[in-house]
């Protein structure tokens, strides 16, 4: 079969005119599911000082919330692994509706904690269940559409991602101003607020996953390796496999260099913040909800600039891929990520700051995943393809679970203050250039076909 290259009649049309009906509603709850699963991750993100800080007070907070970060990201990682490798043997769909009620539930349990164990083991359970979203729904996408439209479909669903990180961002605006004007409900907490609130729209979901069929391709090519006896979901078939068993190794470590820096360094930005926040009001009398209250607006100011620029940086860099090539798009992401992220972490000290640096680092931070939406699932085949997905996007995050570690580790040895904070982060954030390294060592894939078994 022959692609039309980029340029030619067929592609000038936009690519959403090549999607039929059932075509767009799968890449609309896919979407969705991704768009609102980012939107839950991002509220933790919100919530998760504060939470620290109301369960084992200010001084333990700032060496055991990255703690609850790891633990997540472990979650995530386990989950993506599990959840994976299940969809490309019992089908995208069903597994995907799995995934958003775990992470739906546990998320509002999140809320009910009283004590640092139990809030570990709800954010647990909620990244098992985040952890599973991305390989499903990219897989899910990457079945369902035409070949022409496939790398900007995935591009986009990467791209609206940052809208539900912008929506996180608002609503933590939103609970920060009412809490500051006057008490929230039932007496909750700003935390305890937040992780209620995003417990909400993933369920929004369920009905219509509940009547979605899953894709024509993998139902024939499960039909068809049936008969051949190929294992679907296998982790044994892509170990054994030379060529995929490259593609995981390496696409793991590809993977892992932007998750560490985004979820490891990047998404610690908000202790920047609160800390500016606290030099700034220092003088201002405030009470400590009212402090509080303040932290969490500017927080999640923080939060929607880094992510509008993000929406912008994947757009960008997606187009890169398109047009240039998945390895240069790649290596152009992380340099800009790696240069965006010391200048946030070195020189971010005073509040006018927040709102030109960190569109940048969230520009840069965010501009490789976009290529990840498109690049991994050219890496494996349909019976493959989200348990390979997975493996190397989610076991990343065993990886970036212990970045946060590291990060409290170094900032404790160098003295525990906000300034040892920041060197930490510099010192991390050199990971971010090892994917350059494996960049030679894997194919180039623009305009060619998904690989089959």
């Amino acid at each position: 079969m022959t692609l039309h290259p980029a340029g030619t009649p067929e592609s000038k049309h936009g690519w959403w005119r090549l999607l039929d009906r059932n075509q767009w509603a799968v890449f609309i709850v896919a979407s969705m599911a991704w768009l609102i699963d980012c939107f839950d991750q991002q509220i933790f993100n919100l919530a998760r000082d504060g939470a620290m800080e109301d369960l084992l007070g200010k001084q333990l907070a700032t060496e055991y919330a990255p703690y609850t970060t790891s633990v997540f990201l472990v979650g995530w990682a386990v989950g993506g692994l599990i959840l994976g490798s299940l969809g490309d043997r019992f089908g995208r769909v069903r597994m995907l509706l799995i995934a958003i009620l775990m992470y739906a539930l546990c998320t509002g349990l999140s809320a009910f904690s009283t004590g640092f164990l139990d809030f570990c083991f709800y954010r647990f359970i909620t990244g098992v269940g985040v952890g599973g979203v991305f390989g499903l729904a990219v897989a899910l996408v990457s079945d369902s559409t035409p070949q022409m439209a496939r790398p900007q479909a995935l591009g986009t669903l990467q791209s609206l991602s940052t809208l539900g990180n912008i929506s996180a961002g608002l609503t933590g605006m939103a609970v920060g101003i009412y809490a500051l004007h006057q008490a929230l409900p039932l007496n909750l907490k700003v935390w305890q607020t937040l992780f209620i609130i995003g417990a909400f729209p993933a369920l929004l979901l369920i009905p219509f996953l509940w009547r979605m069929k899953e894709p024509a391709k993998w139902v024939a090519a499960k039909k068809a390796g049936e008969q051949k006896g190929i294992k679907f979901g296998s982790y044994s078939n892509l170990f054994k496999h030379p060529v995929w068993r490259k593609h995981a190794w390496l696409g793991l470590l590809l993977c892992s260099a932007g998750i560490i820096g985004l979820w490891g360094i990047g998404n610690f930005h908000p202790k920047i913040i609160r800390s500016i926040v606290d030099t700034h009001l220092a003088t201002a009398g405030l009470s400590a909800d009212a402090l509080a209250s303040e932290k969490a607006y500017w927080s999640s100011i923080g939060l929607m600039l880094q992510n509008v620029g993000g929406f912008f940086g994947m757009l960008a860099l997606a187009k890169v891929a398109q047009i240039y090539g998945r390895r240069l798009a790649f290596a152009l992401a992380l340099t800009l990520s790696f240069l965006a992220t010391l200048m946030v972490f070195k020189c971010l000290r005073e509040i006018d700051q927040i709102y030109w640096m960190l569109p940048l680092m969230g520009f840069g931070q965010y501009s490789v995943f976009s290529v990840y939406a498109i690049y991994l699932p050219e890496l494996f085949p349909t019976s493959l393809r989200s348990t390979g997905i997975s493996f190397c996007y989610n076991l990343g995050r065993l990886l970036a679970a212990s970045a946060p570690f590291t990060l409290g580790q170094i900032t404790r040895n160098l003295g525990g203050d906000i300034e040892a904070f920041r060197t930490s982060g510099m010192a991390v954030s050199f990971i971010l250039l090892l994917g350059i390294f494996v960049l030679p060592f894997l194919p180039e894939t623009k305009d060619k076909l998904l690989p089959e078994d």
